[in-house]
C-alpha cells in the first residue's frame, strides 16, 4: 500500500511539474497555480487554454484581471465575445459579491466596459484604458440573454439584468412566503389569553404588553418574523412561544446560517439547533442538499434564528425544504448588516409589508443597565451615545479609550488586549478577547492588526510555518474564510491550531463543537496547500462577525475607515460584545458612522415581488407603551 502511494505521489508530481510550467510560462505565480490544480487537478491545461475566464469565477483569489491577462497570453482578442461575455458575468458575480442579485442594465454596461477596457497607445506613446462601448458589450449581453445564463427584469421600473440563479431564487422565495401567509397554522386555534397565563407560570415570570401580543400573533400565524435588538426581549417571546407549541406535540426544529449562532441558540432555548446546511443534509459528493420538495423536513413548526444573515440562495434551499402543512419563525435584528452573500432577505421581507411582523422595541429594565445595550441603542437611532468614562472606582461594560492616528489606535489596542482587559477583568486574550474591525485593510485594518496581535500573544512558537502571506504556529486562533463541506468547516468558524506536522506537511486546528448542549471540540487537518483557506483570527472585520458573541469586543473606529462607517456596522460590531466593549478611536469617526443610516443600496427584486398590487399589509409594529 505504502508502495502504491509513493508511485501515485511520483505521478501526481509529473503533473503537476507540467501544469506548473504551462502556468509559469503565461505569468501564473506557483501559489495561484496549486489553486488551479487543486480545482481542475489533471485537466488545469485543457480548461485554461479552452476558457481561461473560467479561472476568475472558479478559483478564489484570481480576479478578471489575471484571467485576462493570461487570455492575452493565450492570444484571445479583446474584442473576442469569449472575452465579453466573461466580464458580464464577472461584473454580476462581483455585484453579487457586494450583495446585489442584479444591477441595472445602464450601470452593468458601464461596469463592464471599465472592466473590459483595452491599452491603447496615446499620442504621447504612452498607453492608457480604453473602456469598451456599450454596443460591443450589449452584443455579447444580448447572447448572453438568449442563453439564459441572465435573465432581464425590471428593479423599481428600470430595466436590470440579474444572474439567472439569483432571479430564480428570489422569485422562488416570494412564493413560497405568500404561500405561508395565506395559511392557516397546523395547530389549529389555540387560546391565546389562557396559552400565555400558563406559559408565565411555567417560566416564572409575566411577559410583557408587546410580548403577550407577539405571542398571540404567532398562535394565529403560519407565517411570522420576529425583530429587534438587545435586550428587547426576544429570547424570553421565542422561548414563550416554543414552551406553548410544544406541550401541543408539536414537531419543532430549530436552525441558524453559522454553527456559532446555532450554538447560542440552543443555549438560550434548551432544545437542539442545527445550523441551515446541516439541517438540510448538504451532500458533498452531489454539491446540493439532501433535503428539498421531494425529501422534506419533519416538522410541523421551523424556527430560523439570525435571519438577516441568510442570502438568497440559502433561504431559496431551506424555504423548498419546509413541508407545506408546516409553520416558519423568522427570528433577527434587521438593524443589523444583512447577509454577507447576495440579498437582503429578512430587509425585504419587512419592508415589503406582506408578512405579519412583531417588531420589538423596548428595553427591558435590567437590561437598559447595561451600557452596551443602552448605547447599541441610541447609535441605532441616530444618535451620539455618552462617551464619558465612568466615576473614579466604577466599572461599566462600555468604554470609548480616544485615539486620534492609526499609530496611537493601534498601540492603545494592544495594551487593551494585552495587558488591561485580562488584568481588570480576567478574560484570556486569545479566547474570550475579539478585536472587530470596520474593514480589512488600512493600519487599523483586520490584517494589520492580526500581525500585531500574533507577535504579541504568540510570539515564539517553536514551530512554525509560513504560507500564503501568513504565519502559522500552535496556539494561534484561526478562522476558515471559506466554506469546506469535506472537512465540513465553514466560511467565520474560529478554532486553534493544535499542532504541525512538518513530516505530512500537515497542521491540525481544533474547532469548538456543541452535540446535543455538550460542549467539545473537533480536529480538523490542513495539508499546507488547503492553507489560503485559513487566516489569523485574533482580529476579523464585524462582517465576519455577525452570528457570533464573544466575553469582550475591541473596535477600531477612525476617519480612515471612512468607506465602511456606517450605521448597521457600528451597531452589528456593538452588539457583538456579552460582557465588555471596548471603542477605540475618534469620536467624529462615531460621529460619521451613526448619521450614514442608509448604508450601501442592494440591489434586490424580493420586496418588490412580495408586494402583488392587491396585497393586503399584514404588519404589525409593537412599540413601548412610553416613548
Amino acid at each position: 500500500m505504502r508502495a502504491g502511494r509513493i508511485a501515485q505521489a511520483w505521478a501526481d508530481q509529473k503533473v503537476v511539474r507540467e501544469i506548473m510550467v504551462f502556468l509559469h510560462s503565461h505569468g501564473v505565480g506557483t501559489a495561484r497555480a496549486v489553486r488551479i490544480f487543486k480545482t481542475y487537478g489533471n485537466d488545469a491545461v485543457q480548461v485554461m487554454a479552452e476558457n481561461p475566464y473560467r479561472l476568475a469565477r472558479d478559483i478564489r483569489g484570481i480576479g478578471f484581471r489575471t484571467a485576462d491577462a493570461i487570455a492575452a497570453r493565450l492570444g484571445i482578442e479583446a474584442t473576442a465575445m469569449i472575452r465579453l461575455r466573461a466580464g458580464i458575468n464577472y461584473a454580476l458575480l462581483e455585484a453579487s459579491g457586494e450583495g446585489h442579485c442584479g444591477l441595472p442594465t445602464a450601470e452593468l454596461l458601464k461596469l463592464a466596459g471599465e472592466l473590459l477596457a483595452v491599452e491603447r497607445p496615446d499620442e504621447t506613446g504612452a498607453t492608457r484604458r480604453e473602456p469598451l462601448g456599450p454596443a460591443v458589450i450589449q452584443a455579447a449581453l444580448d447572447l448572453e440573454l438568449s442563453e439564459g445564463s441572465v435573465v432581464a427584469d425590471t428593479l423599481a421600473g428600470e430595466g436590470a439584468i440579474f444572474l439567472a440563479h439569483l432571479h430564480r431564487d428570489e422569485r422562488r422565495i416570494a412564493e413560497a412566503l405568500q404561500e405561508l401567509a395565506q395559511g392557516a397554522p397546523p395547530w389549529g386555534t389555540i387560546n391565546a389569553e389562557r396559552a400565555i397565563s400558563w406559559v408565565e407560570q411555567r417560566l416564572g415570570l409575566e411577559l410583557a404588553t408587546s410580548q403577550k401580543a407577539a405571542v398571540e400573533l404567532a398562535l394565529a400565524s403560519k407565517l411570522l418574523v420576529i425583530t429587534g435588538g438587545p435586550g428587547v426581549g426576544k429570547t424570553t417571546l421565542i422561548n414563550a412561544i416554543l414552551r406553548i407549541l410544544a406541550a401541543k406535540k408539536l414537531r419543532i426544529q430549530l436552525c441558524a446560517p453559522t454553527g456559532r449562532a446555532a450554538k447560542r441558540m440552543a443555549e438560550a432555548t434548551g432544545l437542539e439547533a442545527k445550523t441551515i446546511h446541516r439541517l438540510l443534509e448538504f451532500d458533498p459528493a452531489a454539491y446540493g442538499f439532501r433535503r428539498g420538495p421531494e425529501l422534506p423536513l419533519e416538522c410541523d413548526l421551523l424556527v430560523v434564528d439570525e435571519t438577516s444573515m441568510v442570502d438568497v440562495p440559502l433561504m431559496s434551499s431551506l424555504l423548498a425544504a419546509i413541508p407545506p402543512e408546516a409553520a416558519l419563525l423568522l427570528v433577527g435584528d434587521v438593524d443589523q448588516l444583512p447577509s454577507v452573500g447576495p440579498g437582503q432577505v429578512l430587509a425585504d421581507v419587512i419592508a415589503s409589508g406582506s408578512v405579519a411582523v412583531a417588531r420589538l422595541t423596548e428595553v427591558f429594565r435590567q437590561a437598559a443597565s447595561s451600557r452596551i445595550i443602552t448605547t447599541a441603542h441610541a447609535i441605532n437611532a441616530g444618535t451620539i451615545p455618552d462617551l464619558r468614562p465612568p466615576s473614579e472606582g466604577a466599572t461599566t461594560d462600555f468604554y470609548f479609550l480616544p485615539a486620534e492616528t492609526p499609530e496611537q489606535a493601534v498601540a492603545l489596542i494592544l495594551k487593551v488586549v494585552g495587558e488591561r482587559i485580562p488584568a481588570r477583568f480576567g478574560f484570556d486574550p486569545i479566547g474570550q478577547v475579539q478585536v472587530l474591525c470596520p474593514m480589512a485593510r488600512g493600519g487599523c485594518g483586520s490584517r494589520s492588526l492580526n500581525i500585531e496581535l500574533q507577535q504579541l500573544l504568540n510570539p515564539d512558537p517553536v514551530e512554525q510555518v509560513e504560507r500564503f502571506g501568513w504565519r502559522f504556529a500552535p496556539g494561534d486562533k484561526v478562522m476558515q474564510i471559506a466554506n469546506d463541506y469535506e472537512k465540513e468547516v465553514f466560511n467565520g468558524d474560529v478554532g486553534t491550531i493544535d499542532a504541525i506536522d512538518a513530516d505530512s506537511s500537515e497542521l491540525g486546528v481544533l474547532f469548538p463543537t456543541s452535540e446535543a448542549g455538550v460542549q467539545g471540540s473537533r480536529l480538523v487537518v490542513y495539508g499546507w496547500g488547503e492553507l489560503d483557506h485559513l487566516v489569523p483570527a485574533y482580529a476579523c472585520t464585524i462582517h465576519k462577525s455577525q452570528g457570533s458573541e464573544y466575553p469582550a469586543v475591541v473596535i477600531p473606529l477612525l476617519i480612515q475607515h471612512y468607506a465602511m462607517l456606517q450605521r448597521n456596522l457600528v451597531y452589528t460590531g456593538l452588539t457583538r460584545g456579552k460582557q465588555l466593549v471596548v471603542l477605540v478611536g475618534q469620536k467624529k469617526a462615531l460621529a460619521m458612522a451613526v448619521k450614514n443610516h442608509l448604508g450601501r443600496r442592494r440591489y434586490t427584486k424580493l420586496a418588490e415581488w412580495l408586494l402583488p398590487a392587491d396585497a393586503i399589509t399584514a404588519a404589525v409594529s409593537f412599540l413601548p407603551a412610553t416613548l
